[in-house]
């Protein structure tokens, strides 16, 4: 049966969420496109009708994830009297530490984005740009030069912070990362 181009549409839009979602919680290689399609609700046939291989669904699906987080932290920050306390506060929570599935793509996806195309490292290359920008314009720092050193320092602490909280299994230690990290960036 065909459906409409609206109902397309929606289809692989819902592909990208989920998609966007499972690939953070379980990695790129973690979930073949038949689980995907099913978490999605949809057939693993309808795949291809909307995406020419899992590779694009990955830089398609980072692309959304990436987008929104940006978005998301843009708007903390707009809502805050303390912008870049909101972001790191925000960024190195237990909260974010154990919603992978809903966390930054960065920290849950970099080490495979290593191994993956130039389309997909140009996603999270622009996506750190943005993230470095938007940083840039909180840090202190006399010049531009400055600001961007030290956006560059706190976002990699940020990413490198949340990464070990994730790895390590002690609920102690991965706390302490996270403190440790957030004290010595505000």
């Amino acid at each position: 049966m065909r459906v409409s181009r609206e109902q397309a549409a929606r289809n692989r839009e819902r592909v990208v969420d989920v998609a966007g979602e499972l690939f953070r919680a379980k990695g790129f290689d973690g979930i073949g496109v038949a689980d995907l399609m099913q978490a999605a609700g949809l057939t693993h046939g309808g795949f291809y009708g909307s995406f020419a291989s899992k590779e694009a669904l990955e830089v398609e699906a980072s692309r959304h994830a990436l987008d929104g987080a940006a978005a998301f932290l843009k708007d903390l920050a707009a809502k805050s009297d303390d912008p870049l306390q909101a972001i790191v506060r925000f960024y190195l929570s237990p909260q974010h530490r154990d919603g992978i599935g809903e966390g930054c793509a960065i920290s849950a996806l970099s080490q495979d984005a290593v191994r993956g195309g130039q389309a997909l490292r140009g996603v999270f290359e622009a996506a750190i740009r943005d993230y470095l920008s938007l940083l840039g314009g909180l840090v202190p720092g006399d010049t531009e030069a400055a600001r961007f050193k030290r956006s560059m320092v706190t976002y990699s602490t940020m990413v490198g912070a949340l990464q070990l909280a994730r790895t390590v299994t002690d609920p102690k230690l991965s706390h302490a990362i996270l403190e440790a990290a957030v004290e010595a960036l505000i």
